[in-house]
């Protein structure tokens, strides 16, 4: 649905949407997830803006899950990590945020 959301994005023969969700290490009235997507495509694109938006599909589908729990709850740091193919490759620094 990337290609319907962002303008100027085409449609991807997309093989692989792998979203996964994880309890990070924090205090308990301070929980803390992190979400993160896989794309795989063979085309001679990248897929970069399809994992950001697997991704914060998945952010906004889980707040809208907890929002009766916590409505001061916050999405943030969305950002691409990792970027294999395409014209470029891409490699964040690390980053113990994360």
């Amino acid at each position: 649905e990337t290609a319907r959301l962002i303008p100027l994005c085409h449609t991807l023969p997309i093989e692989k949407v792998d979203v996964q969700i994880e309890e990070m290490d924090s205090a308990a009235e301070d929980a803390r997830f992190r979400i993160e997507s896989l794309v795989r495509c063979e085309g001679k694109t990248g897929v970069e803006m399809e994992a950001l938006t697997a991704v914060s599909v998945a952010a906004l589908t889980f707040y809208d899950m907890c929002k009766a729990i916590d409505r001061e709850m916050e999405i943030v740091r969305i950002r691409l990590i990792e970027k294999r193919g395409g014209k470029s490759d891409f490699l964040a620094e690390p980053d113990s945020k994360s």
